[in-house]
C-alpha cells in the first residue's frame, strides 16, 4: 500500500474510532447534555471551558455536541498525555484532531495561547479547561490559569461558554482503567465575552462563578 493508500487508512481508522467512542462514552455514562441559554445548533465559533477531573473530560464534552459543531471542535489538550506515540497519540492526534499543548514550557515550546488561537483562525471551536490540570482534589475547582483571559483577550468576538461535567469523576476514578456505569450531566451555560476594560483577575473571578453556578442543585440546575 502507498503513502496516499496508508493515509486514507488512517484517516478513515479515525473517523470511525471517533463515532465508536462518542457512542461508548454516551452508552457507559447515559450522559444528558442540558443547554441553558444557548442554542445547541447555533453553528458560531465557541471556546467551551470545562472543569477537568478525568482524561475523559473532552471525550465527554465532544460526545455531546450536536455533529455540525462536533465536526470543528478541537480539544485542547496536553502533549505530553496525548502525543507522543501509540494508541494515545492516535487517538489525540487523528481521531480527536486535539490541539496539543507543552505544559512543561521549555525553551523551544510554542506559546499556548499562540497555538490556541491559530487553531479558532483556522475555524475551529476549542475545548479547554481553566484550571490546567486535573483537579485531585476535594476543592469543586482549582483556581483557573491565566490562559483563558489571554485568549479571551486575543479573539475578543469568540464567545466562551462554561460547561459543567458532573460525575465523570465517578465514572473513570483515577487509576482505573474500566469505567463504571453511572449517569453523567454535561451542563452548557449562557456564553459570556471579556468585558471591555476588565482586568484578568475580575475575568478569571466571573469565568470561575459563571462555572461554578452550573453545579446540579445550584441555583434550580
Amino acid at each position: 500500500m502507498g503513502r496516499e493508500g496508508r493515509l486514507l487508512l488512517r484517516k478513515t481508522s479515525a473517523r470511525v474510532s471517533g463515532r465508536a467512542i462518542a457512542l461508548f462514552a454516551r452508552l457507559v455514562t447515559a450522559v444528558q447534555p442540558f443547554w441553558q441559554g444557548i442554542d445547541p445548533l447555533d453553528r458560531r465559533q465557541r471556546i467551551y471551558f470545562a472543569n477537568h477531573a478525568s482524561h475523559g473530560d473532552f471525550i465527554l464534552v465532544w460526545s455531546v455536541l450536536p455533529a455540525p459543531l462536533r465536526q470543528k471542535t478541537r480539544p485542547v489538550a496536553g502533549a505530553d498525555y496525548w502525543g507522543g506515540t501509540g494508541l494515545r497519540s492516535f487517538v489525540g492526534r487523528d481521531v480527536f484532531n486535539a490541539v496539543l499543548i507543552d505544559r512543561q514550557r521549555n525553551g523551544n515550546a510554542a506559546d499556548p495561547v499562540s497555538v490556541m488561537t491559530g487553531a479558532l483562525d483556522d475555524g475551529a471551536s476549542l475545548i479547554l479547561f481553566p484550571e490546567g490540570t486535573r483537579n485531585l482534589t476535594d476543592a469543586e475547582l482549582l483556581p483557573f490559569k491565566s490562559g483563558l483571559f489571554h485568549l479571551a483577550e486575543a479573539r475578543p468576538g469568540i464567545d466562551l461558554v462554561p460547561v459543567w461535567i458532573d460525575n465523570l469523576n465517578r465514572v473513570l476514578p483515577k487509576g482505573s482503567f474500566i469505567p463504571v456505569p453511572l449517569m453523567c450531566k454535561v451542563i452548557f451555560g449562557e456564553a459570556l465575552r471579556l468585558g471591555p476594560d476588565e482586568g484578568k483577575e475580575a475575568f478569571l473571578t466571573r469565568s470561575r462563578e459563571a462555572l461554578l453556578n452550573l453545579r446540579p442543585g445550584k441555583d434550580g440546575n
